[in-house]
């Protein structure tokens, strides 16, 4: 059955600014700008309250379709996360007997990674755009991927996690690779 209008609504926090232009979502804060498209979404964006909280609403809708409604002021919210808070990937290196090299060049915008199992191949895996990559102080084997853009940060983490796949051997037994070890919002 569909529903004639249903409507969320996403809570806009202090001292972060939002434009919404044609179903483009802009979001400035203290880390900069972010911006999303849901121009292929049947979904209706406005600011309300002066602006202080995003309406999104959708007519006609089954449940399926309704779905994602709450899906893109998931996506909205974790803007607001973003530009106010920033979003980290910890990657650990796993090896048994080769150790795996790893070299960050371009200033922490591209990794090489060298001797995984033992191969001379050099793997080399460039970070999207506003990511940057850092191997941990404090733990041995450890990068952190960080950057504003929930999305751009999880793809490079996995972009990572990708280059090292163990191929034409037994994965239960083959365990070495780039395993994310945690991630999340961080307080700067």
């Amino acid at each position: 059955m569909k529903t004639l209008m249903q409507e969320e609504v996403v809570k806009v926090p202090k001292g972060i600014k939002i434009s919404i232009k044609s179903k483009i979502v802009e979001v400035s804060g203290k880390h900069g700008t972010l911006k999303r498209s849901f121009k292929h979404l049947p979904i209706e964006l406005r600011l309300a309250n002066s602006s202080k909280e995003v309406r999104a609403r959708m007519y006609f809708a089954k449940s399926k379709q309704l779905s994602m409604l709450n899906s893109c002021c998931s996506h909205i919210a974790n803007l607001f996360t973003g530009v106010e808070q920033r979003f980290q990937y910890k990657l650990r290196l796993v090896y048994a007997h080769f150790p795996i090299n790893v070299t960050i060049t371009n200033g922490g915008g591209t990794v090489e990674i060298r001797n995984f199992l033992g191969e001379k191949i050099v793997r080399t895996v460039n970070m999207l755009s506003g990511v940057k990559i850092e191997k941990s102080t404090a733990t041995k084997d450890e990068l952190i991927v960080t950057g504003a853009d929930i999305d751009l940060t999880s793809r490079s983490a996995a972009l990572i996690h990708q280059s090292c796949l163990v191929k034409n051997k037994d994965i239960r037994k083959f365990l070495d690779g780039i395993y994310v070890s945690s991630h999340g919002a961080i307080e700067d």
